[in-house]
């Protein structure tokens, strides 16, 4: 099975042909999902009719807001939208509908460890109670819509509790909704020295524990900085083939799947999205 391999760098101007004919011209063969309303029907029917006929699929939809937003209106609107996300994502037959879930952190709260409201770090998005809150938010969402072909999925995120393949599995079976797929984000889990050096392996072992349930993936790459004399180290997204990850690890599971799992590109500008798909083809052996 050819592997799905899409990104963003392309916007939607509101004609679906020329939408779908982008994504071709690209080097694409997924798409991520375009933001309209649901009640635009004669639009979601040409986007699905011209994406079929140009064999791009529609990998993911995007619902990256807050959904345990510390204020209850905003909490409120947020879970609305990704209602309302996954429900277009279902109507235009796209495989997952992704959140990042969110994190409790706010202005006026002692740990000010990020000024990023919408999913920031924050000691209580690990614990027990923020685990629970991961729960009865996908549960939300998926009841609210009951979805027939897309999944609604979470990032992995080091600082959320999808953190780890085993964290995630342990919340896929919390949730237990057939309608809650996996998410991997492969460089979101690199999260000490030791997964840095082995990614492929980490990348192996997290396909084996979510094989069963992924629906997409995200294409990036990473970049360790520290050591000694600087005891911290951090980490840093590059485009794929400018770091550490294991691609032919990653591209070798999504391949044993047997099934269309996307690969999306995320995160940087039109010339890196450029370098990193061709970088993807060559480990992929798919002519560029």
């Amino acid at each position: 099975m050819a592997l799905r391999i899409g990104g963003y760098g392309i916007d939607y101007s509101g004609d679906p042909e020329a939408y779908a004919q982008a994504h071709v011209a690209f080097g694409y063969n997924a798409a991520y999902m375009p933001n309209i309303s649901i009640d635009n029907r004669d639009e979601i029917a040409a986007i699905v009719k011209a994406m079929a006929a140009a064999d791009v699929v529609i990998a993911e939809g995007g619902a990256w807001k807050n959904l345990i937003a510390y204020d209850d209106d905003q909490r409120k609107a947020n879970l609305d939208y990704a209602v309302h996300q996954l429900a277009l994502a279902d109507e235009l037959g796209a495989r997952a509908c992704v959140a990042f879930h969110g994190t409790v952190g706010h202005a006026g709260d002692k740990w000010q460890l990020s000024d990023n409201y919408d999913y920031g770090p924050h000691p209580d998005n690990q614990s027990e109670a923020g685990f629970q809150r991961a729960v009865e938010t996908a549960r939300y969402v998926i009841d609210a819509v009951k979805p027939k072909r897309a999944k609604f999925s979470l990032e992995m995120v080091p600082w959320l509790v999808t953190d780890t393949a085993e964290n995630y599995l342990k919340l896929l079976k919390a949730i237990d909704r057939p309608q809650f797929g996996a998410h991997i984000d492969a460089v979101n889990i690199v999260i000490s020295p030791r997964l840095y050096f082995n990614t492929g392996r980490m990348i192996r072992d997290a396909f084996e524990l979510l094989g069963p349930w992924v629906v997409s993936c995200h294409a990036k790459d990473i970049v360790m900085k520290g050591g000694p004399g600087t005891i911290s180290f951090h980490f840093d997204e590059v485009p794929p083939g400018d770091g550490n990850l294991d691609y032919g690890a990653y591209i070798a599971e999504i391949d044993k799947l047997r099934r269309d799992v996307p690969l999306m590109l995320e995160h940087f500008d039109v010339p890196e999205y450029r370098r990193g798909l061709a970088y993807i083809k060559q480990i992929a052996g798919v002519a560029v």
